[in-house]
């Protein structure tokens, strides 16, 4: 995150042969033996982004559009640039068929791009889509060292200051390295050295940016073996709770799913109106009275034209998603966007494997409509869809019937015993299953409960008899 004039490793990076903008002098890295660090978290030199005298970056948005816009193309945009602590200053748009490969927009714009970058005095220029090291360093050439920030590099750095756990970290950093691997030479950064310095690692005439690439390498093949053993063990933990009605809540980052998590099971997630605000999968059980619960999980938010390289670091974390029961599409009706955002989430779930699950939409945030309209004509898009509003209550019950209604789909009802003495097992089945009523003999307890096929196999493989009839 970008505060008071200083960045956070995430956006210090800078290239070694250009001053961060024109009213700083050029500064180059010492040359010499680096000091040794710690292997499992490489250094990044830190430098200052730039110096205003102002609390934020001022910055000019830049996106090119295939089309003539007609819409706010940089409302996103500006939501991750407040999260970063970044003040948006200005827009810019070009309408062309393709960016171009060398500038990413086109000479004459490249051109009025510069002249009101001077005139607003943006210390940043931030651009809506992934740039290529060529046109990163080129457009920052033509802007006089303007720092030039791209899409990627903007939610790298707000997932950098979001990630709590190991896990998370582990997988924003190899996200982060996935996205300065190709861009070596225009980073001001140096990564581990092992011990012995240069000459240890190679030739004594080899250059460093090959040293730099082949660590960065090293350090990116640990951080997927460590992310491997991760989701090993976080499969091992899933499997074990499958035998329970999993439900996951998805959707576009901001959309309400941690204000749902937590009106329902009262689990205490982070609620906060930013973007990326929480990164964990959070699962807590959901008691939905009359003795019937669900395990719920709330996953991280989905975001349109996510980097690649996050969607790939990320697989873990979407795995309840993957093997959930079923999936809470949560859409954030008041937002004029609201579509397009369903769209991408389905569209990330489709690339993940999880298209073809049973899915249950919740139109939420009802409380903030624009209009009546507004949510009818997302309705006609998804005419089974549940409106409801987490912040005020308003439609959860109905939510709570409508899961109620999925489970009983994956669960039937039976006539289980057992002996008294298996006290054990008595208390396996209140906790996996539901009971609906008991019925006591001289040598056996016997249940009628509504249970799903995977928690009655597991219990009669532990000794539980299943009852052709009822013993009343």
């Amino acid at each position: 995150m970008i505060k008071n004039g200083t960045v956070t490793p995430a956006l210090a990076a800078k290239s070694r042969s250009r001053s961060m903008c024109p009213r700083r002098q050029k500064e180059d890295t010492p040359v010499g033996k680096p000091e040794e660090q710690n292997e499992e978290a490489p250094r990044q030199q830190r430098s200052e982004l730039i110096e205003t005298g102002l609390d934020t970056p001022r910055a000019v948005l830049v996106f090119v559009s295939r089309k003539k816009p007609d819409h706010d193309l940089f409302a996103e945009l500006a939501s991750l640039c407040d999260t970063a602590g970044i003040q948006v200053v200005e827009e810019l748009v070009q309408v062309r068929t393709s960016p171009s490969p060398s500038h990413y927009l086109g000479k004459g714009k490249t051109e009025e791009l510069a002249e009101l970058v001077s005139e607003v005095k943006a210390d940043l220029v931030v651009v809506d889509e992934e740039l290529s090291p060529t046109q990163a360093r080129n457009l920052e050439k033509a802007l006089e060292g303007i720092r030039v920030v791209d899409r990627s590099e903007l939610i790298l750095s707000i997932f950098e200051s979001n990630a709590k756990s190991n896990q998370a970290r582990l997988q924003v950093e190899l996200a982060r390295r996935r996205y300065e691997l190709p861009r070596l030479r225009r980073l001001w950064t140096h990564l581990h050295r092992e011990r012995g310095g240069i000459g240890a690692m190679g030739g004594m005439g080899e250059k460093q940016i090959e040293v730099d690439r082949r660590l960065l390498r090293s350090r990116i093949k640990k951080l997927q073996n460590k992310l491997t053993e991760i989701e090993a063990r976080k499969q091992r933990e899933i499997e074990a709770r499958s035998r329970e009605f999993l439900v996951s809540l998805v959707g576009y980052t901001n959309a309400g799913k941690s204000t749902i998590m937590n009106h329902l099971t009262g689990a205490g997630v982070l609620e906060e109106n930013r973007l990326f605000s929480t990164l964990d999968t959070r699962t807590k059980r959901w008691d939905m009275g009359e003795g019937r619960f669900a395990l719920l999980s709330d996953t991280v938010g989905f975001i349109r034209s996510i980097p690649h390289h996050l969607v790939a670091s990320f697989h873990a974390t979407l795995a309840e998603a993957l093997d959930a029961h079923l999936l809470l599409l949560v859409v954030d009706a008041s937002d004029p966007e609201a579509l397009d955002q369903a769209d991408t989430v389905l569209e990330v779930l489709e690339d993940i494997g999880a298209g073809g699950k049973e899915t249950q939409v919740i139109l939420n945030k009802i409380d903030r409509l624009p209009d009546a309209e507004h949510i009818l004509v997302i309705q006609r898009r998804f005419p089974d869809s549940l409106a409801v509003s987490a912040r005020t209550g308003e439609g959860m019950d109905e939510l709570r019937v409508a899961v109620l209604a999925h489970l009983d789909r994956f669960s039937s009802e039976y006539w289980l015993s057992m002996p008294h003495a298996r006290g054990d097992l008595q208390g396996q089945l209140r906790k996996l299953a539901t009971v609906i009523e008991t019925h006591f003999s001289s040598e056996r307890a016997c249940f009628k409960v509504r249970i799903t096929p995977e928690v009655l196999a597991a219990l009669e493989a532990k000794g539980v008899e299943r009852m052709e009839t009822s013993p009343i």
